[in-house]
C-alpha cells in the first residue's frame, strides 16, 4: 500500500493534477468568487426578454436579405482567410519542422528553432488585435478581415503542420537522401505524401475556426454576422439577434457537416489530431470517388466567388500611403513605455486566472457531453435523439462568438473576470465536446469487444477500456485549447470582461500606442509561458 502511494505521489500525472487543483482555487480567488457581490439583480429582466425573443425572430423580408448578405460576407472572409492561412502554414510548417533542416545537413540543426520563434509572435496575438492594427493602415477595407485571419491562423497552422511532419516516420526520407535524391524531392515524396491526410484534415478544422473568427472580426466593423449581432444586441433588438444567431448556426452547421462528410469520403482522420500517441498511417490505395472530386471542384468555385464577393483591395498592400501609415505607427509605438508594471502584473494574473477557469469548465463539460454526443456503431439506428440534441447544444455553444456570450452574461454579472471566464468556457466547451466525441467515435473497438467477450460488464469496459484510451487525448485537447483560450481573453476584455484585454481597449481608445505596445509585449510573454506549459504536459501524455 505504501509503495503504491509512493508511486502515485511521484507520478507526473499526480504532480500536474495537484498543480491544476491549486491553480483553480487560486483563479477562483482572483476572480472574486469568494467575496460575493457578483450578480446584478437588475439584469435578469433583460435576460428574460432575450430568451423570450427566441420564439419570435425578425423574419421580415428586408432583414432576411440583410442577414443573407451578412452570412455570405462571413463565409467569404473565412474562405479567403483560410486560403492564405494554408499557404502560410504550408511554407512555415516545412521551414519550422526539425526534420526539414535535418534533411539539409548538420549545419542547420538549430535553424528550425529560429523559424519557430519568429512564427510564435504573430501566433500569440489574437486576430482581433491584428484587425484593429490593419484598420489603422488600410481603413475599413475587407482586406483587413482577410489579413487578420490569414496571419495569426497561418502561424498557428505552421506550428501544427511542423509537429505533424516531425511525428511522421522518416525512414523513407533518409533512405532517399542516402541514395542521392535532392532534399526537396525526397521530402515531398516521403513525408509530405505520408502526412497529407493529417495536413488536409487540419486545414478543414482551421476553416471551421475561420468561420468563427470572421464572425468575431465583425465587432470591429468588418461587417458580416458578427457586426450585425453586435449592433442588434447593443440596441436591445433581440428578435434580430436571434435571426442572426440562427443564420450563424446554419452556416456553422453546414460547414461542420460538409467538412465531416468530405473527411469520411476521403478516409481522413479526425479534424484535429494532436499526435498524442502515434500518428495514424493511412493507405493511399483506396480510390477517390467522384463525390469528393466534385466537392473539391465546388470548393474551388467557392474560393473564386469569395474573392469576388469580398472585393478586397489587395493593391493597398503595396501602395505608398500604406507604407507611410505603417511607418507612422511604428514611430508612434516605439519606444514602449515601461510604466505601471504593477498594474500590468495584476492584469496578467487576472488574464491567466480567466483562462484557467474557462478551460476547467470547458474541459469538464466537454468530457461529460462528449459521451452523449458520440455516435457509436452499436447504437446506430436507435437512441439517436440524445446524440443529435447534444450535438446541437455543442454547435450552438461554439457558433456564438465569445464576445457575444460575454455581453449576454454582463447583463446579470458585474464587469470582471467571471463573465469573461464563463463566456470562454461555453464557447470552448462546444469545440472540445465535438473534438472529444470524434475521439470516442474513432476508438478501436477490438479491445472493447475482447473485454466484453471475457465477461466484463458495461461499466468495467468503460472504466478499463474506454477511459484509458480517451482521457490522454481529452487532456491534450484541453491543453491545446488553453493555448488558444489565453489569446481569446483579449476579445472578451474588449467588451468589458476584465484582464489585459480591457486595458488594451482603453489604450486603443486613447491612442496610447506606446502603452499598447508594452501591454502586447507582456501579453505575448504570458502566451509563451502558457504554450511552454501546455506543450510540456502534452509531451508527457504521448
Amino acid at each position: 500500500m505504501r509503495l503504491a502511494y509512493k508511486r502515485l505521489s511521484l507520478s507526473p500525472y499526480f504532480f500536474w493534477g495537484l498543480v491544476w487543483l491549486v491553480a483553480v482555487i487560486w483563479s477562483l480567488r482572483v476572480a472574486g468568487v469568494f467575496q460575493g457581490d457578483l450578480v446584478n439583480e437588475g439584469g435578469w429582466s433583460l435576460v428574460l426578454a432575450f430568451l423570450v425573443a427566441v420564439v419570435s425572430p425578425d423574419l421580415s423580408s428586408e432583414f432576411l436579405l440583410l442577414t443573407f448578405d451578412a452570412m455570405l460576407k462571413t463565409l467569404a472572409y473565412a474562405v479567403c482567410g483560410t486560403f492564405f492561412c494554408v499557404v502560410i502554414g504550408s511554407v512555415g510548417g516545412v521551414l519550422s519542422s526539425e526534420v526539414w533542416w535535418q534533411s539539409l545537413g548538420k549545419g542547420y540543426n538549430s535553424a528550425w528553432l529560429v523559424v519557430r520563434a519568429i512564427l510564435a509572435i504573430p501566433r500569440a496575438i489574437h486576430e482581433l488585435i491584428w484587425g484593429l492594427f490593419f484598420v489603422n493602415i488600410f481603413g475599413l477595407d475587407p482586406l483587413v478581415a482577410v489579413l487578420a485571419i490569414a496571419i495569426p491562423f497561418g502561424a498557428i497552422t505552421a506550428k501544427v503542420f511542423s509537429e505533424i511532419l516531425d511525428e511522421t516516420p522518416r525512414e523513407a526520407l533518409f533512405a532517399l537522401l542516402n541514395s542521392g535524391v535532392p532534399p526537396g524531392s525526397a521530402f515531398f515524396y516521403t513525408l509530405i505524401s505520408q502526412a497529407f491526410p493529417n495536413l488536409l484534415s487540419y486545414s478543414f478544422y482551421r476553416f471551421e475556426c475561420s468561420i468563427r473568427s470572421a464572425t468575431v472580426l465583425g465587432i470591429i466593423g468588418a461587417g458580416g454576422l458578427g457586426y450585425q449581432i453586435y449592433l442588434s444586441l447593443q440596441s436591445l433588438r433581440y428578435q434580430q439577434v436571434w435571426t442572426l444567431i440562427f443564420a450563424l448556426l446554419l452556416l456553422s452547421g453546414c460547414t461542420d457537416f460538409l467538412s465531416g462528410w468530405l473527411r469520411q469520403q476521403l478516409q481522413l482522420p479526425s479534424r484535429l489530431d494532436l499526435n498524442v500517441l502515434k500518428l495514424k498511417q493511412h493507405s493511399h490505395n483506396h480510390p477517390i470517388t467522384s463525390s469528393p472530386n466534385l466537392f473539391l471542384l465546388g470548393a474551388f468555385v467557392l474560393l473564386i466567388f469569395s474573392f469576388w464577393y469580398v472585393k478586397a483591395d489587395f493593391a493597398k498592400l503595396w501602395e505608398p500611403r500604406s507604407a507611410e501609415r505603417l511607418a507612422e505607427i511604428i514611430q508612434d509605438v516605439f519606444p514602449p513605455q515601461w510604466i505601471a508594471l504593477n498594474q500590468l502584473f495584476v492584469l496578467s494574473t487576472q488574464t491567466l486566472a480567466m483562462s484557467i477557469l474557462a478551460m476547467t469548465g470547458a474541459g469538464l463539460a466537454g468530457i461529460l457531453l462528449s459521451f452523449l454526443a458520440a455516435r457509436r456503431e452499436r447504437e446506430m439506428g436507435r437512441n439517436l435523439f440524445i446524440p443529435l440534441l447534444t450535438r446541437f447544444l455543442l454547435l450552438f455553444a461554439r457558433a456564438v462568438p465569445e464576445p457575444i456570450w460575454a455581453l449576454i452574461f454582463l447583463f446579470v454579472l458585474f464587469p470582471g473576470l467571471l463573465p469573461g471566464a464563463i463566456a470562454l468556457a461555453i464557447h470552448n466547451f462546444g469545440i472540445l465536446g465535438r473534438l472529444m466525441a470524434e475521439v470516442i467515435e474513432n476508438l478501436d473497438q477490438r479491445p472493447l469487444h475482447s473485454l466484453t467477450a471475457l465477461g466484463a460488464s458495461n461499466s468495467q469496459v468503460f472504466i478499463y477500456g474506454v477511459l484509458p484510451a480517451t482521457i490522454p487525448r481529452f487532456l491534450a485537447y484541453i491543453l491545446y485549447r488553453w493555448e488558444v483560450c489565453i489569446r481569446a481573453t483579449v476579445i472578451v476584455g474588449l467588451v468589458g470582461a476584465g484582464g489585459l484585454g480591457r486595458l488594451l481597449t482603453e489604450q486603443l481608445s486613447n491612442f496610447d500606442y506606446q502603452g499598447l505596445l508594452t501591454t502586447l509585449i507582456i501579453f505575448i510573454g504570458l502566451t509563451f509561458v502558457v504554450d511552454v506549459i501546455s506543450t510540456s504536459v502534452r509531451r508527457l501524455l504521448r
